[in-house]
């Protein structure tokens, strides 16, 4: 096992890798930039080091002070969470070339199954389904539109090492073809430095089913079932789950025997995550993530397994400690992503300081996070805060114990996207589990929360909390009473006034200084 972890990441996954190293008798070394000085994850670390300031280019993405700081502090292996560095094959070897170990799969599996165009060709080896067209890189606009032509319109151009939707262009026809191919390309080269592009067959109302593996150095692939992730914004998750409320345990069997087929023939090794679209009873590959996910706590809540220490594990050499006939999903898992967003503003980034925090609890609730009281959530990278996640006996109560948990949950100082999950978790068609990537634009549900107005039980909630932070947001008030008030709302000015029968001690009455 390894003597000291350094978490080359930030925020809530760092605080989990940290918690998984600690279940293990590991110690850790946190890195961090100047906005993430008083985080969480940099307090819970056994040791902290200053990487530069907040920009990532200067800080998380710097792999010459990544490594300068592992050997000052005598880390052996590094654990890149999700994002930065995560897919990085050229980070791996340097690691490796100064013997520190990266917690993840190979430099060459990574490359191979990393590459949205290598792993597509590796699939169609390993006899997992993809769907029509090219098979390789573009050379140029006029080959896009040949194939395209043999494929059918409407057609999605992709970017061969991109990811969160960057570089994706859907080409309804060939007049398109053009303008589309080249905003793709200039596209990949600014954000991944590589202008590769290919095409696929655009499936316009796909199901996101992705499935979880692990391997091991020893020749033990494992699948821990699938999640269904098809509730994006902006090629963005927001909501996860598992089981998938729409395979049948055959298709189940099916879908989980392909990826670990695909991860085998990679030579992948540790945890990693295989895409796929879903229509009509029909699965065509997509990509690999070859790192741990975000939503890797759904999977871990149906199967029981800590998929952040057997990562730790399996690196420093261990067998897995468990066969495919040994994962058995119990129940059902779902998590919400919350992010700083502004639903009254189109979900635009809404960082700001953590006036007051306090996440829910109960049975089968978890939350991931990084966030402390008196934090300002940093405007420079992702807007995700927390994770908020949920399991049942079935899909019904899960759905349940996260509408309890929302109702439970303040979090103060800056607005989240909550209002929608909200209306999600209220949707028939999410209740009956009719989900598509389209889901949020056939449902109309970010027009729902933008139209909803305040939420008067909210305003009244946050108000009260603010106020007895004495925050100066209220202008100079202060706490006067903890007990009987409610918020109301005379020409656009928030009071506070005395009710008699709502005596919750959440609430609370302020005057005038």
């Amino acid at each position: 096992m390894f003597r000291k972890i350094l978490v080359a990441n930030r925020g809530e996954i760092a605080v989990r890798v940290i918690r998984a190293a600690r279940s293990l008798g590991v110690k850790t070394v946190a890195v961090y930039s100047d906005a993430d000085r008083d985080a969480l994850f940099v307090r819970m670390a056994d040791e902290a080091v200053r990487l530069g300031p907040a920009p990532a280019a200067e800080s998380y993405l710097r792999q010459d002070l990544i490594v300068d700081v592992c050997l000052q502090t005598g880390a052996d292996a590094v654990h890149p969470g999700y994002g930065f560095l995560s897919e990085n094959a050229a980070f791996a070897r340097r690691l490796a070339s100064a013997g520190i170990t990266f917690i993840g799969p190979s430099p060459e599996a990574m490359e191979r199954l990393g590459d949205k165009v290598s792993a597509r060709k590796a699939a169609v080896e390993a006899g997992v389904p993809v769907s029509p067209g090219s098979e390789g890189a573009l050379p140029d606009a006029t080959e896009a539109a040949r194939v395209a032509a043999g494929v059918g319109y409407p057609v999605m151009l992709k970017a061969a090492a991109g990811g969160g939707g960057i570089g994706m262009r859907v080409v309804a026809d060939e007049a398109g073809m053009a303008d589309a191919f080249e905003g793709a390309r200039s596209t990949a080269e600014a954000a991944f430095g590589v202008p590769d592009v290919f095409l696929e067959k655009f499936i316009e109302r796909p199901r996101h089913i992705e499935v979880q593996v692990i391997g091991d150095h020893h020749g033990n692939v494992v699948h821990l079932g699938e999640r269904e992730c098809s509730i994006q914004r902006r090629h963005q998750k927001l909501v996860e789950e598992a089981p998938s409320p729409a395979l049948t345990d055959q298709e189940r069997q099916d879908i989980g025997a392909k990826a670990v087929a695909l991860a085998k023939a990679g030579g992948y090794t540790n945890a990693g995550t295989l895409e796929f679209l879903y229509e009509d009873g029909a699965f065509y590959f997509n990509e690999m993530n070859t790192r741990l996910q975000v939503e890797h706590p759904v999977t871990e809540m149906v199967t029981g397994i800590d998929l952040a220490a057997w990562q730790i594990r399996v690196a420093a050499g261990e067998p897995l400690g468990f066969t495919q006939d040994d994962i058995e999903l119990r129940g059902h898992a779902i998590e919400l992503r919350i992010n700083a967003e502004d639903p009254a503003k189109d979900l635009l980034p809404s960082p700001g300081r953590v006036a007051a925090w306090s996440p829910p609890a109960g049975p089968g609730v978890r939350v991931d996070h990084g966030l402390v009281q008196g934090w300002t959530v940093p405007a420079v990278y992702d807007s995700m805060v927390a994770k908020v996640i949920a399991h049942g006996a079935d899909r019904d109560e899960a759905v349940r114990r996260l509408e309890d948990a929302l109702s439970e949950m303040r979090l103060v100082g800056f607005p989240t996207n909550v209002p929608v999950h909200k209306a999600i978790l209220a949707d028939e068609a999410f209740r009956a589990g009719d989900l598509t990537t389209r889901f949020l634009e056939e449902r109309n549900i970010l027009e729902q929360v933008a139209g909803s107005g305040v939420d008067r039980s909210e305003a009244r909630r946050v108000a009260a909390i603010v106020a007895a932070l004495d925050h100066p947001a209220l202008g100079g008030l202060r706490i006067l009473h903890h007990r009987q008030t409610s918020v109301v709302e005379t020409r656009g000015v928030v009071e506070m006034r005395p009710v008699t029968r709502d005596p919750r001690p959440h609430e609370a009455q302020v005057v005038k200084r």
